[in-house]
């Protein structure tokens, strides 16, 4: 070991001072030049100390450049972050005291040495690095952290250049994932590279020591970023290409089920993943593959087919097991009788499941013996159970055709014995269109009442105005079908025509208050008493005083023309005034013609008289003459001006074809 020149000159200055050891701190440089009493102690044992006392001022020349020159190769040169071997000379409290062959130690904090099991002591080599050669104090700054961080930034750019693996100790956690120590350097190790599953806990890796791998760094900024995940990916791909090259179609393998979704489920065959779909889960029809696979299970799968090149294994797991069509019992066959559950609805029919992948069709025209619509939608619910009968079975094509209906009797077959025309029945309203209502009497028996046949009075514009599904109705059996499999029902011949009797009260000419139910521009409709309805042309609903009538108004209206075939009435509210202005005309011109008659007879009479009088006087006669004739001249305009009396079917060409 070197000894600092500096310090032995001032312990030989001092005397009873205690030893440089005592005193780690670094101590200010003294003059080589300055005149000392004692001997100069010299690094080299060879120096005479039996020399006499003299001042070293009285050197020559040469023997000074000598001297220095023995004096300067004492220490070596160092620069601002040099890294350097040191020596432990002493170890404080807080400090490590040391030696790097310069002209002063240095002092080092304990934390630094954290690392190193069991602490530090003298004697003990380390590297630092020279931060600075003197800082503002004049002290020698030195660090054995900068060094470490120096030594480990080489060692991972090295590492990441070459890929190789790397030890290194997880020390805390961070936001997005972990720090990890290697070589003494702080790198950052993501959630996501943890490990090839999504990882929620992070604490769990605190202070463990796991291997990683160099996979991004900056060298700006001297940050690296390392990968747990790389290395269990490279173990993986390494098995995979195992797996790989001896995979075979048709080769069974066991996996452990890793993840389950919609459409399938994946597998870990060791290392590689496979993709069971979930048709070939199964051969009967399940809706999500939960139903019969958890997490974590282990089973055994056959080897679809698979792609090298996007490392793809689809795989099978009802493939281990015979078809269920190659193993049919022996009374699954045509003409018996099958229990089985809905597991598809289409608008054709729905799919009944006899046994696991053995399913049936029933077409909505084997639901019922009814020649009415069915909607499969509606009659079947998914999971429900219904009896059916084989109608059709081929093994080759794996395909059944079943039938619901056929499980009883045709009732069609009777049809005239239980439902005879003219026969009177309560059905159960199953559909309603907007021509008419289709009603259930028995099962597979039902008709049709068409919009018309409803009822006697009313017109609807669609039937749902007079009943609703559901509801019950009674009909009369109007003609059959049994060809077609139809009944013509009808609701209204439920009771006699009515119109046969309404001819005497709803006659021309009658008079009636009714209601405006109805107002377009063709004219209105009108409810009158008895339930009946007419219709009143635009031009018959004008008012007196130039007004036309509203709807829900009330009025009077006259009957101008009755219809029993066709069942219609047309009315007029115009009519009656105009009517009653009409007769208000009649009865003043006949009132004038009965004057005119008074006069006439008294001017006949005056004749009479004057004839037979001697002195009669024909100047009043000529007045009265006069009068006469003046007066039928005036009642001449007004008769001619009175209109004729209306037919009773000038109207018809104004009213509503009969529908």
């Amino acid at each position: 070991m070197q000894f600092n020149i500096n310090k032995q000159l001032n312990a030989d200055a001092q005397e009873g001072a205690a030893s440089t050891e005592a005193t780690p701190a670094a101590v200010t440089n003294v003059p080589v030049a300055a005149p000392v009493e004692e001997t100069v102690v010299s690094a080299h044992d060879d120096f005479d100390w039996s020399m006499d006392k003299r001042n070293v001022s009285t050197y020559s020349k040469d023997e000074k450049e000598k001297y220095d020159a023995v004096y300067e190769n004492t220490f070596r040169q160092i620069n601002d972050g040099e890294m350097v071997m040191a020596t432990i000379e002493a170890v404080t409290k807080t400090d490590a005291v040391v030696n790097i062959g310069f002209k002063s130690d240095g002092l080092v904090s304990l934390n630094e040495f954290r690392d190193i099991p069991g602490g530090i002591k003298a004697g003990d080599v380390v590297e630092v690095m020279v931060v600075e050669k003197e800082d503002r104090n004049g002290n020698l700054h030195l660090s054995r952290k900068q060094a470490r961080t120096s030594r480990a930034w080489e060692k991972i750019v090295e590492l990441h250049k070459t890929g190789e693996i790397v030890t290194g100790q997880v020390t805390s956690k961070t936001k997005g994932g972990l720090i990890v120590d290697v070589f003494g350097m702080e790198t950052f190790l993501p959630g996501s590279q943890i490990d090839v599953k999504p990882v929620t806990d992070y604490d769990q890796f605190v202070g463990k020591t796991m291997e990683f791998k160099v996979v991004k760094i900056n060298e700006t900024i001297k940050n690296a970023v390392v990968s747990h995940k790389a290395l269990i990916e490279s173990d993986i791909e390494a098995q995979r290409a195992e797996i790989m090259g001896k995979l075979e179609k048709g080769q069974v393998l066991e996996g452990t089920i890793k993840n389950i979704t919609d459409f399938g489920a994946f597998l870990d065959l060791g290392g590689l993943d496979g993709l069971l779909y979930i048709t070939d889960i199964s051969w009967g029809r399940i809706n999500h593959p939960s139903e019969v696979l958890k997490l974590d299970q282990k089973l055994n799968v056959v080897v679809l087919d698979f792609d090298d090149d996007k490392k793809r294994i689809s795989l099978g797991l009802k493939q281990l097991t015979p078809h269920p069509w190659d193993t049919l019992a022996e009374n699954i066959k045509e003409g018996e009788e099958v229990k089985g559950k809905v597991v598809n609805i289409e608008d054709y029919g729905a799919f009944l499941e006899i046994m696991p992948g053995v399913e049936g069709l029933v077409h909505v025209s084997e639901i019922t013996w009814a020649n009415t619509p069915v909607n499969a939608k509606e009659f079947f619910k998914l999971g429900d159970e219904h009896q059916a009968k084989i109608v059709t079975l081929d093994k080759d094509t794996r395909k059944m055709s079943l039938s619901i209906k056929q499980l009883s009797p045709d009732p069609w077959s009777e049809i005239e014995t239980k439902f005879p025309e003219g026969s009177r029945h309560t059905g159960v309203v199953k559909n309603i269109t907007p021509y008419g209502v289709f009603v259930e009497l028995a099962t597979g028996i039902g008709g049709m009442v068409h919009i018309s046949d409803l009822s006697w009075l009313k017109r609807f514009n669609n039937p749902n105005e007079y009943t609703k599904v559901g509801s019950n109705i009674d009909v009369v059996i109007l003609n059959i079908d049994k060809d077609g499999r139809k009944l013509q029902l009808g609701h209204k011949q439920i009771e006699e025509d009515p119109w046969n009797s309404l001819e005497e009260t709803f006659h021309t000419g009658s008079i009636h208050e009714g209601t405006v139910v109805k107002r377009d521009d063709k004219g209105a409709v009108v409810q009158l008493p008895y339930g009946l309805e007419g219709f009143a042309p635009s031009r018959h609903l004008a008012k007196e005083d130039g007004k036309s009538i509203v709807a829900d108004e009330v009025n009077q209206f006259m009957v101008i023309e009755f219809d029993r075939n066709d069942k219609r009435i047309v009315l007029s509210h115009t009519r009656l005034w105009e009517q009653a202005k009409e007769e208000e005309k009649q009865a003043v011109i006949k009132e004038k013609k009965a004057e005119a008659e008074v006069t006439k007879k008294a001017v006949k009479n005056l004749q009479g008289k004057v004839e037979k009088s001697t002195l009669g006087d024909l100047g009043v006669l000529a007045n009265l003459k006069a009068k006469m004739d003046s007066e039928a001249a005036a009642a001449a305009p007004a008769k001619a001006a009175a209109p004729e009396a209306p037919k009773a079917d000038e109207s018809a060409d104004e009213t509503p074809a009969a529908e």
